[in-house]
């Protein structure tokens, strides 16, 4: 199981459509118009009656998923393939920087002996009745070999496996002499805190189980994946429920089964599905192309808290900040600027980042489109010629240069500003050479942080490069002293910083404790 900030992706090891004519029968819910209706109390027996009924519906399309992996000294023995395939890639996550790795991926526990393979379980559903099973990416993305086990007891080989590790989201075929029973991908849209569901899959390999639990939340983001929006539940989710299904009380699939944040390890009543809708046109793209298609801009963006939203001026539920811009790229082509608040796009209203991505990643490259941003505290139109993005875009995003804090050179002009709770160094070229700055940067570098400052506490460190301060850009000690003379802590000053290669913006504020 793979693990971050308490939060684990639910494999026990390595780690609407309905495309096929036997889909499982579903019956459908009253609507009016294109509400749900509001479903009547339920006693507790008929509550009992449709679990059981949905139940019965939706396992038989259910399946465990079996995926092994050779661990790569053997793999190199073998075939010839270096010590940079995927299964060592896939072990080193667990192992890291342990010496007593290649002594793993040689012997077995026994003592000596080759180890054959590396072996994990997760879950899926079939979606189409030729043999389209959906399951998360980190269940199958580092095998060498799929084995799928149907509900009725029969095992087949995958014939392929497609993955998308930014959505975590895959595809697995099989073959069968028959059809298969395929599920309905519903929508998660009109999934509502407090509404039932049910969770499916093989937890721990002990075989196909269901529990059931609410919808506790929707988009959250506990910051395990790239693209995120999860349904939060409390349906038991553990190890081994990778993959699988989770579905209203119609039948139909509104989620895939993901992850749980646990300090345990399993079930601690918090798990995470991936929405149906975004499932959707992931799988599509996998099953026409074997890969996803992706547009984007080029920026990275930064969440807009409420002092962030207060310095821009921009409401509640509205907006996506860019926080920086990556260099030849649409964004920076079109000009695009840090500090820039991207409202609309093509169009469409943007709430927050998430809805920035989705909307750029589904548009059609090498087209033009116009955003809506607000710079400066006017809204500004900037037309944006979108492309595909680079298989190397995600690299791009989390490349962090990983300089250390910077001792002061010589003879830099050097400021105590008590108001901030920060010294700061004026620019110069030994400077920007010992942070890796390119040429023509421009702002003040902080030298040091009082423990407990303003500065300290909206998290700025020695070694940052203060690039803007309020609305004006620092090219000066002279800049920066003005902006934060005329400066009101009580609202708060807005700063740019730049740390390594990533950017952000940070509101500094008077502790009213």
């Amino acid at each position: 199981m793979k693990a971050r900030n308490n939060v684990g992706l639910m494999m026990t090891a390595i780690g609407g459509i309905c495309l096929g004519a036997a889909a499982v029968g579903v019956s459908q819910p009253v609507t009016t118009g294109n509400v749900l209706a509001p479903a009547p109390a339920r006693a507790p027996e008929d509550l009992s009656i449709a679990f059981r009924d949905v139940s019965q519906r939706v396992l038989p399309a259910v399946v465990s998923i079996t995926a092994e992996a050779r661990p790569a000294a053997v793999t190199k023995a073998l075939d010839g393939r270096g010590s940079g395939s995927p299964e060592e890639q896939m072990l080193r996550r667990f192992f890291g920087d342990d010496p007593r790795f290649e002594q793993f991926m040689q012997q077995s526990p026994e003592g000596g002996r080759p180890r054959p393979k590396m072996q994990g379980t997760g879950s899926g559903f079939i979606v189409d009745a030729d043999g389209v099973i959906l399951t998360n990416s980190h269940v199958v993305e580092n095998a060498d070999r799929v084995k799928v086990r149907l509900h009725d007891g029969r095992e087949l080989q995958a014939e392929s496996w497609n993955v998308d590790p930014r959505s975590d989201i895959a595809i697995v075929r099989v073959k069968s002499t028959d059809k298969l029973p395929a599920l309905v991908l519903g929508d998660s849209n009109k999934m509502q805190v407090g509404d039932w569901v049910l969770a499916l899959g093989n937890p721990f390999n002990v075989g196909t189980t269901v529990t059931s639990g609410i919808i506790s939340a929707t988009g959250r983001g506990p910051g395990i994946n790239e693209r995120e929006e999860y349904l939060q539940t409390d349906a038991a989710i553990n190890p081994g429920n990778s993959g699988g299904p989770l579905v209203n009380l119609y039948g139909e699939v509104i989620g895939i089964n993901t992850a749980i944040s646990s300090r345990s390890g399993g079930y601690d009543g918090i798990g995470f599905a991936i929405p149906s809708e975004n499932v959707r046109w992931v799988a599509e793209q996998l099953i026409a192309h074997g890969e996803v298609k992706r547009s984007y801009l080029g920026v990275k963006l930064q969440e807009l808290t409420n002092d962030l939203r207060s310095q821009f001026e921009v409401p509640i539920g509205k907006g996506a900040l860019v926080g920086d811009i990556l260099p030849n790229t649409p964004a920076s082509k079109a000009k695009f600027e840090a500090g820039d608040v991207i409202v609309e796009f093509d169009g469409r209203t943007i709430t927050d980042r998430d809805s920035l991505i989705g909307n750029v990643e589904r548009s059609a490259p090498n087209k033009s489109y116009n955003a809506k941003v607000i710079r400066g505290g006017k809204e500004v139109t900037v037309a944006v010629q979108l492309e595909a993005m680079p298989s190397d875009y995600t690299a791009a995003l989390r490349r962090v240069n990983n300089n250390g804090a910077a001792t002061s050179p010589a003879k830099p002009a050097n400021e105590d500003v008590a108001k901030l709770g920060v010294q700061v160094l004026e620019l110069n070229s030994e400077l920007t050479t010992q942070l890796g700055l390119k040429d023509g940067a421009a702002g003040v570098v902080v030298k040091s942080v009082t423990a407990g400052g303003p500065a300290d506490e909206a998290g700025l460190k020695a070694g940052d490069l203060i690039e803007r301060a309020g609305t004006k850009t620092i090219q000066s000690m002279n800049d920066f002293r003005d902006a934060v003379t005329s400066a009101d802590l009580d609202r708060g000053l807005l700063l740019h910083i730049k740390r390594g290669e990533e950017s952000a913006f940070v509101v500094v504020k008077k502790d009213t404790n």
